[in-house]
Protein backbone atom coordinates (compact mmCIF):
# COMPACT_ATOMS: atom_id res chain seq x y z
CA UNK A 1 0.00 0.00 0.00
CA UNK A 2 1.05 3.74 -1.00
CA UNK A 3 0.22 7.20 0.37
CA UNK A 4 1.01 10.18 -2.31
CA UNK A 5 0.60 13.61 -0.36
CA UNK A 6 0.48 16.73 -2.48
CA UNK A 7 -0.54 20.40 -2.66
CA UNK A 8 1.75 21.86 0.03
CA UNK A 9 3.51 25.67 -0.61
CA UNK A 10 4.19 28.50 1.00
CA UNK A 11 1.15 31.29 1.62
CA UNK A 12 0.20 34.27 3.41
CA UNK A 13 -1.86 34.03 6.83
CA UNK A 14 -5.04 34.17 6.08
CA UNK A 15 -4.29 32.22 2.61
CA UNK A 16 -5.93 28.31 1.12
CA UNK A 17 -4.52 25.73 0.50
CA UNK A 18 -6.01 21.87 -0.62
CA UNK A 19 -3.91 19.27 -0.07
CA UNK A 20 -4.15 15.70 -1.86
CA UNK A 21 -3.37 12.19 -0.89
CA UNK A 22 -3.36 9.69 -3.39
CA UNK A 23 -4.11 6.07 -2.50
CA UNK A 24 -2.86 2.29 -4.03
CA UNK A 25 -2.38 -0.80 -2.94
CA UNK A 26 -5.74 -1.40 -1.19
CA UNK A 27 -9.35 -0.87 -1.14
CA UNK A 28 -9.60 3.09 -0.35
CA UNK A 29 -13.57 3.22 0.09
CA UNK A 30 -13.43 0.01 3.01
CA UNK A 31 -11.11 3.07 5.22
CA UNK A 32 -11.16 6.13 7.07
CA UNK A 33 -8.81 8.20 5.92
CA UNK A 34 -6.57 10.95 8.43
CA UNK A 35 -4.41 13.64 7.87
CA UNK A 36 -1.68 14.36 10.39
CA UNK A 37 0.64 17.20 10.87
CA UNK A 38 4.20 17.32 12.12
CA UNK A 39 5.65 20.83 13.26
CA UNK A 40 9.37 21.57 13.72
CA UNK A 41 10.68 19.84 17.20
CA UNK A 42 7.24 18.89 17.79
CA UNK A 43 5.49 15.21 18.02
CA UNK A 44 3.03 14.26 14.82
CA UNK A 45 -0.74 14.86 15.63
CA UNK A 46 -4.01 13.93 13.96
CA UNK A 47 -5.60 16.69 12.25
CA UNK A 48 -8.95 15.05 11.07
CA UNK A 49 -10.54 12.26 9.53
CA UNK A 50 -13.29 11.08 7.77
CA UNK A 51 -14.82 7.50 7.62
CA UNK A 52 -15.64 5.55 5.16
CA UNK A 53 -18.86 4.59 5.92
CA UNK A 54 -21.61 7.92 6.18
CA UNK A 55 -18.41 10.55 5.77
CA UNK A 56 -18.34 11.35 9.19
CA UNK A 57 -15.66 13.67 10.46
CA UNK A 58 -12.96 15.11 13.19
CA UNK A 59 -11.35 17.68 13.75
CA UNK A 60 -8.54 18.99 15.96
CA UNK A 61 -9.61 21.95 17.81
CA UNK A 62 -7.64 23.87 16.20
CA UNK A 63 -8.50 23.69 12.75
CA UNK A 64 -11.93 23.54 13.88
CA UNK A 65 -14.06 25.71 11.39
CA UNK A 66 -10.90 26.44 9.21
CA UNK A 67 -10.02 23.02 7.67
CA UNK A 68 -12.60 20.37 5.39
CA UNK A 69 -11.87 16.97 4.93
CA UNK A 70 -13.34 14.99 1.94
CA UNK A 71 -12.71 12.26 -0.06
CA UNK A 72 -13.31 10.67 -3.39
CA UNK A 73 -13.62 6.59 -3.30
CA UNK A 74 -13.67 6.77 -6.88
CA UNK A 75 -10.53 8.46 -7.08
CA UNK A 76 -8.70 6.49 -4.23
CA UNK A 77 -8.17 10.20 -3.10
CA UNK A 78 -8.47 12.28 0.31
CA UNK A 79 -8.34 16.03 0.71
CA UNK A 80 -7.77 18.62 2.70
CA UNK A 81 -9.01 21.97 2.37
CA UNK A 82 -7.39 24.63 4.36
CA UNK A 83 -8.70 27.68 4.68
CA UNK A 84 -7.89 31.08 7.28
CA UNK A 85 -4.20 29.23 7.39
CA UNK A 86 -2.24 30.37 10.45
CA UNK A 87 1.45 30.77 10.73
CA UNK A 88 1.14 27.97 13.58
CA UNK A 89 -0.47 25.96 10.70
CA UNK A 90 3.14 25.64 9.36
CA UNK A 91 3.98 21.34 9.30
CA UNK A 92 4.60 18.71 7.40
CA UNK A 93 1.09 17.24 6.70
CA UNK A 94 0.82 13.34 5.78
CA UNK A 95 -2.39 11.28 5.00
CA UNK A 96 -2.82 7.89 6.50
CA UNK A 97 -5.13 5.13 6.46
CA UNK A 98 -7.46 4.93 9.57
CA UNK A 99 -9.05 7.05 11.89
CA UNK A 100 -7.18 8.04 14.97
CA UNK A 101 -4.22 5.45 14.58
CA UNK A 102 -2.13 5.67 11.48
CA UNK A 103 -2.07 1.81 9.89
CA UNK A 104 0.43 2.40 7.00
CA UNK A 105 3.98 3.53 6.46
CA UNK A 106 4.01 7.13 5.96
CA UNK A 107 4.40 8.53 3.26
CA UNK A 108 7.01 11.65 2.22
CA UNK A 109 4.10 14.04 3.39
CA UNK A 110 3.24 17.61 1.94
CA UNK A 111 5.30 20.85 3.23
CA UNK A 112 2.73 23.72 4.50
CA UNK A 113 4.80 27.36 5.13
CA UNK A 114 2.59 29.87 6.30
CA UNK A 115 4.53 33.11 6.18
CA UNK A 116 4.38 36.52 5.23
Amino acid sequence: AQLKESGGGLVQPGGSLRLSCTASGFTFSNHGMNWFRQAPGKERELVAYITNTDDITYYTDSVKGRFIISRDDAENTVYLQMNDLKPEDTAVYYCNRGWTVPTLSWGQGTQVTVSS
